[in-house]
C-alpha cells in the first residue's frame, strides 16, 4: 500500500490482456450504493481518442499553468504530470448517475454516493494493479465535459478518473510531487474527536 504511488513514467512495454483482465475484475469486488455497481470503464485504445485525451490535458495544463505565478509556476511547469504519451493503457472511468441498478437506494439520499462508489471501485483496481506490478497514474488536469464528448458517451455518465495503466519505470517509496518540491506529506490523520 505505501507504494502506490500516482505513476507517471511508463515504460512504453505492452500490459498483457490476461493481466489487465485480472486487475479489472476488482470492479467488481468493489462495494456500491444500493449494489448500482455505477461504474463505466471506456478503453481509450484508438489513435484519435488518446489524441484528444492527450490536446484536453494539454489545454487543461496551460490553463493550470497561468494560474500560478513566481517560484510556483517555475516548479509547476518543471512537473511531469502526465503518462499519456507513454502508458499502453488507458482507462476513462464514469459514473452512471442515471443508473436503475440498485432502485436509487441511499442515492435518492446522498446521489454523491454513486461516485464514491466508483472511486472505491478504483482504488480497489489501483491495488490490483500494484498486486502484478503495475504502476497507475490518476490524470486530473482535463476537462472532464470535453472528455465525455470526445468519448461519446451518455450524457448521464460523469468523469471520475482518467487512468493510466503500464509498468513503471521505477518504484519509489516516496510521492514523485513530494520529491520535486510540491508538497509534503502530512505526518498525521487529521482526526477530531466530539
Amino acid at each position: 500500500m505505501r507504494w502506490r504511488r500516482d505513476v507517471r513514467r511508463f515504460r512504453t512495454d505492452p500490459v498483457e490482456a490476461a493481466v489487465l483482465d485480472r486487475c479489472l475484475s476488482a470492479f467488481s469486488l468493489a462495494p456500491s450504493v444500493g449494489l448500482s455497481e455505477p461504474w463505466r470503464v471506456i478503453a481509450v485504445e484508438s489513435d484519435a481518442a488518446r489524441a484528444a485525451a492527450l490536446a484536453n490535458f494539454e489545454v487543461a495544463n496551460a490553463e493550470a499553468l497561468a494560474g500560478y505565478s513566481t517560484e510556483k509556476a517555475k516548479l509547476y511547469a518543471g512537473l511531469k504530470l502526465s503518462g499519456m504519451r507513454e502508458a499502453p493503457v488507458h482507462l476513462a472511468v464514469f459514473s452512471d448517475d442515471g443508473t436503475a441498478k440498485g432502485a436509487g437506494l441511499g442515492a435518492k439520499t446522498m446521489p454523491e454516493t454513486r461516485a464514491y462508489s466508483v472511486v472505491g471501485a478504483i482504488t480497489l483496481f489501483w491495488l490490483a494493479a500494484r498486486a502484478e506490478g503495475l504502476g497507475i497514474g490518476w490524470v486530473s488536469i482535463l476537462d472532464p465535459v470535453q472528455l465525455a464528448q470526445d468519448l461519446d458517451v451518455p450524457d448521464d455518465w460523469r468523469l471520475i478518473g482518467y487512468l493510466c495503466v503500464g509498468w513503471p519505470e521505477a518504484e519509489a517509496q516516496t510521492p514523485e510531487l513530494e520529491r520535486a518540491g510540491w508538497e509534503q506529506r502530512s505526518p498525521a490523520l487529521f482526526l477530531e474527536r466530539r
